[in-house]
């Protein structure tokens, strides 16, 4: 279950501090997590004596079995509870006798212990993820709140199209990074769910308390408890997948922002700058976007990741044929990607350096095409709308084409003179005054911050 953490290059798209809920001990304590809870809830229905119970749950401590001797004998089984379970009724057996022993794992299923240590790995490793999230938010509202009014040039298809803001830019960061965390934090709250249905789903083996022992076992867990087993109905697994591949959207798409605009000939932002950062191993002059890099490196791999739980939801009957197996991995390396890929936008944003004064000189190299939409729709109330886009259009191919500012252009046109003093040209070819809503969509994003702040 847990994914590839370590080595030569796993910190590079992992690394955050999610990665402690996904290590082989965690992975582990969580199964043994889930067989304490069993215990403790049949207790408290009836079923298992309490000093059995007691003894199972001392007996829960990861410390005590080792994780590759478990992962090479769960071969044979095709999970690692199998071996767990002998080996916890092991240890039980020493302290407490095999009338104890005899309890463990009872009512169980394997899909049960494995499915609901998933739900806690979940919970808890999306913890620190939720909390990086919400840094990065939070950086990015002070860049909008800070950089309301600064100009820049706003770009579509790859090219300079409308004068925007920074602070508009950032501010769709924002927007983006905390409905990607609501959505986290949806599922995490109301969809990661206990599972116990043992063998077939019908809870058999518990007799008429399986019911109740079920909702013990969730409320011991701090899991949501669903209606009936989801041995195979697997939009829960599904649904966290979705989300944590929407939060891997949100932050690549603000990595590959801050990449494009820290291209030398762009500039108008650069990561934090420290010690060895950014640095390359042929060329000391150049500062790369290394962690905007690393982000998205952890980010396209996560769609495929994502499509393997999709593909693996169609399960067989009452339990599946390799579907369910497939899953494991899957989960933990999406948990530790976009963990990685939030630490990191965190880090970036927090100390992202902006250039204003770079911002208004990449507006201005194209003097004033960036401003045709306003001239044109100036000149349309006389000219009608399609004659001034044509007309404006061919101005600006004139002036690309022969380099002369656009004023000159249109000044030098008798069709725009007849229509336009020099004064209100210069005035529709200032960037500042064709802002449309900028300003308030900044404000609207900060005020929806400022109300959303303390999700729990």
């Amino acid at each position: 279950m847990p994914s590839d953490r370590g080595g030569l290059l796993g910190p590079l798209s992992g690394g955050s501090r999610a990665d402690a809920e996904l290590s082989d001990q965690a992975v582990l304590q969580a199964m043994l997590d889930a067989e304490r809870a069993l215990a403790v809830a049949s207790a408290r229905a009836g079923i298992v004596p309490d000093q059995a119970a007691a003894a199972i749950a001392a007996a829960c401590r990861a410390d005590r079995f080792d994780p590759g001797d478990l992962g090479r004998r769960a071969e044979a089984a095709g999970n690692p509870v199998v071996p767990l379970v002998r080996d916890l009724t092991d240890r039980v057996a020493e302290a407490a006798g095999p009338e104890a022993a005899r309890w463990v794992h009872h009512g169980a299923t394997s899909q049960d212990i494995l499915d609901t240590a998933a739900s806690l790995i979940a919970v808890r490793a999306l913890g620190p993820v939720l909390d990086d999230l919400d840094g990065a938010a939070r950086a990015a509202a002070g860049l909008a709140d800070r950089h309301r009014a600064t100009v820049m040039a706003g770009r579509t298809l790859g090219q300079q199209a409308l004068p925007t803001t920074f602070g508009l830019k950032a501010a769709g960061w924002l927007v983006a990074l905390e409905e990607a965390a609501a959505g986290l934090d949806r599922v995490r709250r109301t969809r990661l769910a206990a599972q116990l249905g043992g063998a077939a789903g019908t809870l058999a083996s518990l007799g008429p308390a399986g019911v109740e022992v079920a909702g013990h076992y969730a409320r011991v867990l701090g899991l949501c408890e669903p209606v009936v087993a989801w041995h195979t109905d697997r939009v829960r697994v599904a649904e966290l997948a979705g989300a944590l591949g929407a939060a891997a959207g949100a932050v690549g798409k603000l990595a590959l922002d801050v990449t494009l605009l820290a291209q030398t000939e762009v500039g108008e932002v650069a990561e934090p700058a420290g010690e060895g950062r950014g640095g390359s191993s042929t060329l000391p002059h150049k500062r790369n976007p290394v962690r905007a890099v690393l982000v998205r490196a952890a980010t396209d791999r996560v769609p495929g990741l994502v499509a393997t739980l999709l593909a693996a939801m169609a399960q067989e009957q009452e339990r599946a044929t390799g579907a369910w197996h497939a899953e494991w991995e899957p989960q933990a390396e999406l948990l530790r990607l976009v963990g990685g890929a939030a630490a990191r936008a965190r880090e970036l944003l927090e100390g992202l350096e902006v250039d204003p004064d770079r911002m208004r000189a990449n507006l201005e190299a194209t003097g004033g095409l960036l401003l045709t939409e306003r001239i044109a729709g100036a000149l349309a109330g006389t000219l009608g709308r399609v004659a001034a886009g044509d007309l404006v259009q061919r101005l600006a191919s004139a002036s690309a084409g022969s380099g002369r500012p656009l004023r000159e252009v249109l000044l030098a046109d008798p069709t725009v003179r007849a229509r336009l003093e020099e004064d209100e040209v210069d005035r529709l070819l200032d960037p500042e005054g064709y802002l449309g809503a900028a300003g308030q969509l900044v404000d609207r994003a900060l005020a929806a911050h400022r109300a959303g702040a303390g999700r729990g």
